[in-house]
């Protein structure tokens, strides 16, 4: 049973919703800024409520008009914070990092600066949607926020870059070839020619090679089937690695590689390791620096692609990094990637277990999730912070990148 009550929103929780307290329980409440006072329609869960606006009583000079027709019409899910202005998106972004690691890492921190992307609209050079057959074709869209089994039909992405939605349209108008279904997942993702077009679901798929060949500008075609593993179906390209490994915001990348790379070269390592490479970015130009790197990448396209990048006297392990890990070391400088599940316990367990002076001298790890990184650190209390900064690698979203230096506690 749901009430309606009055909320002063105080702040933004992780996952861009308002915070509020009503009679001492906190209130969630989604698309909300901090200095609103609203009218919600609340229900209690535990000892906390979540609500949905209702009326906003008293505006926030934070609040700025959303700029995509689907964030209010469709209550779209891709963004959380559209409704903030930039500067107080970069504010509550550097809070979410704060709170992550003084909450869970049990680390108390100043609320680190993020570095603004460049461009806060049309940056994405990837999007994922979700394919229904509704009235015998095809409906391309995402999920609401307030409803996620629903989707809609996506008209425009704001924050996408033309080309990938140009892409989108392309394959649309191929949808009689795409295989028998009542629903996929597809993504598009730009390349420096063409686009890589991934599906996923399906059982069988005899048009495959007609679809491909009927979009000139499709260079990479990868299929994952129901039950199956991913694969490449066709390729006009040798990389092999559009699938995944090419950057969504390639402005802010180049911002957080640039960064790595002053951490990392600050550090004076001979040997280091670049666990979660990818393709290999990092442990080229740490390598082109004279740096022995042992690259450790799980998927094997792009760990064939970072390999020829790396000269004599480094090498590319294609493994999983908890596995690879305890025989690669010891090493000057450790640099983990991982994803939003962040590091596998055994690494953790590794690094903290090493005794003074056989572990890492430092570790750069970068994290696309404040609160795996938090739990992680809690896990490595023999290293401290040395430095924290955060990176807008997806504006108007509540997603944040975080790169911490870490160093071994004197």
């Amino acid at each position: 049973m749901s009430d309606t009550i009055d909320v002063r929103i105080e702040s933004i929780a992780a996952g861009g919703d308002g915070v509020g307290r009503h009679e001492g329980l906190v209130v969630f409440v989604p698309r909300s800024a901090p200095g609103d006072v609203v009218r919600v329609s609340a229900e209690r869960h535990d000892r906390l409520m979540r609500g949905q606006v209702v009326e906003v009583l008293t505006p926030s000079p934070l609040r700025a008009d959303p700029c995509c027709d689907h964030y209010d019409l469709d209550r779209c899910g891709g963004c959380q914070i559209q409704h903030l202005g930039y500067e107080a998106q970069l504010d509550a972004k550097g809070g979410f990092i704060r709170d992550s690691i003084t909450r869970i890492g049990r680390v108390p921190v100043d609320k680190p600066g993020v570095e603004a992307s460049g461009k806060q609209w049309r940056y994405r050079g990837k999007l994922t949607m979700k394919l229904r057959h509704v009235d015998g074709r095809w409906v391309a869209g995402l999920h609401r926020y307030d409803a996620p089994d629903e989707i809609f039909e996506l008209r425009d992405c704001p924050i996408t870059d033309e080309s990938v939605l140009a892409s989108w349209r392309m394959v649309l108008e191929k949808q009689e070839l795409l295989p028998q279904a009542w629903e996929l997942r597809a993504a598009v993702r730009v390349l420096s020619s063409g686009f890589a077009f991934t599906l996923e679901g399906g059982q069988d798929w005899p048009t495959h090679n007609e679809f491909f060949s009927s979009i000139d500008s499709m260079t990479e075609l990868w299929w994952k089937p129901r039950g199956g593993s991913r694969r490449l179906l066709q390729s006009k390209t040798t990389d092999r690695a559009g699938a995944s490994f090419t950057q969504v915001n390639p402005g802010v990348a180049a911002q957080l590689r640039g960064w790595v790379l002053s951490l990392a070269g600050a550090m004076h390592p001979a040997t280091a390791i670049d666990a979660f490479a990818g393709t290999g970015d990092l442990a080229a130009a740490m390598a082109a620096d004279g740096v022995r790197v042992t690259a450790i990448e799980i998927d094997r396209d792009a760990a064939r692609l970072a390999a020829s990048r790396l000269p004599a006297g480094s090498r590319m392990i294609a493994a999983r990094v908890e596995e690879a890990l305890p025989g690669s070391l010891p090493a000057d400088l450790l640099i983990v990637n991982p994803p939003r599940a962040g590091l596998d316990a055994r690494i953790t367990d590794l690094l903290q277990s090493m005794a003074p002076g056989r572990g890492p001298r430092g570790i750069i790890y970068i994290s696309c999730n404040p609160a795996t990184l938090g739990r992680d650190l809690q896990r490595m209390r023999s290293y401290r912070i040395r430095s924290l900064r955060g990176f807008d690698m997806f504006p108007q979203t509540a997603h944040v990148e975080t790169v911490c230096e870490l160093v071994p506690e004197a």
